[in-house]
């Protein structure tokens, strides 16, 4: 039987974190995350206004969802995000709200974006040099994005966080300069194992830079990494400090140590779908709902289903992925 109130899935893992997608544009063409051309975008009558979201929202709140972190694409481009992020921040019940952008816009931006209501962001950033920027974006906006990440810590945003891709053959030399730049800012840096995210099927397992690699050449080169106990051990970051005292350092190993036993994750794409799992195969079309008169209760009602059939019956992604080897406990039960 499916469990009414809070957001629980077969495993018995609670559910209390979404992310949002605004968009599915992006200004900038990652290799590692979407095509360089010809890329196919969701027609914009299909992609929910910003009333709808927070409607979704509410209602996710009401099922126990308390974080809510921003993202697209790009979710920088969707023209008054800040607006957006002024609405979520009055909705009762969510209490961690972020924001994760590449960067691009965020100069320009920032101002808005701290009177709305934003506090915490993601930044992804790879490399500081230019050259190999350029590579990897596809465009060249290395100085854009510093300059963004002046002015947010300018402002006072807090946390900001950096969010860098680990890949052998690519971004090995970016780790020690990217760690030294986190530390004389005040960023904390978080690498992030190499995924197959990608839709042109460059991953290979062999590229994988790992949490543990990164943890040997940063006590090498830098200062000894010691871990951080976990306050939260459904956070899929691990969380180092330097011995000498100055900051710490993240770490996402998504495919050295999967997090997903822990998930705690659901997300709603920006044309309405909504996700149990980043690799889920399978969605819950919700844009018909929000538009078609269905009522908030008939909306948390799939929205729980959906959550509770999580592993259940879903087709994954398994390229690098082991779900939960069984139920943790029976709900209700």
């Amino acid at each position: 039987m499916e469990p009414g109130g809070r957001l629980h899935d077969t495993f018995g893992r609670l559910h209390d974190n979404l992310r949002v997608s605004v968009t599915d544009r992006c200004n900038i063409r990652c290799y590692f995350c979407m095509p360089e051309h010809d890329v196919k975008y969701v027609p914009r009558e299909q992609i929910l206004s910003f009333e709808e979201i927070a409607r979704f929202v509410r209602v996710a709140a009401g099922l126990g969802i308390t974080k809510v972190r921003v993202t697209g694409g790009e979710p920088l481009v969707r023209k008054g995000v800040d607006a957006l992020i002024g609405m979520l921040r009055s909705i009762e019940g969510i209490n961690d709200l972020a924001l994760t952008t590449n960067g691009i816009l965020l100069a320009e931006q920032a101002e808005a974006l701290y009177a709305a209501g934003l506090r915490r962001l993601n930044v992804h950033l790879d490399t500081l040099n230019a050259e190999r920027f350029a590579s990897i974006a596809r465009y060249d906006g290395l100085s854009r994005v510093l300059e963004g990440l002046a002015a947010v810590k300018r402002l006072g945003f807090d946390p900001i966080k950096i969010n860098a891709v680990a890949a052998k053959g690519l971004t090995e030399f970016d780790i020690v300069p990217l760690a030294r730049f986190g530390r004389e800012h005040g960023f904390e840096v978080r690498f992030i194992e190499f995924m197959p995210l990608d839709a042109q099927g460059l991953w290979d397992r062999s590229r994988v830079l790992t949490a543990a690699e990164i943890v040997d050449v940063l006590s090498r080169e830098i200062s000894p990494l010691l871990p951080i106990p976990e306050e939260n051990p459904r956070a899929p970051a691990a969380e180092y400090r330097y011995a000498d005292g100055i900051g710490h350092v993240g770490f996402i190993a998504s495919v050295s140590r999967p997090f997903c036993e822990n998930c705690n994750r659901i997300r709603l794409t920006a044309d309405g779908k909504l996700r149990h799992c980043l690799f889920a195969i399978e969605e819950t079309d919700l844009l018909e709902a929000l538009r078609g008169g269905a009522s908030d209760e008939e909306i948390a009602g799939t929205v729980r289903a959906t959550v509770w059939k999580k592993w259940e019956g879903h087709e994954i992604n398994t390229a690098h992925f082991v779900p939960p080897p069984r139920p943790m406990y029976a709900i209700g039960g």
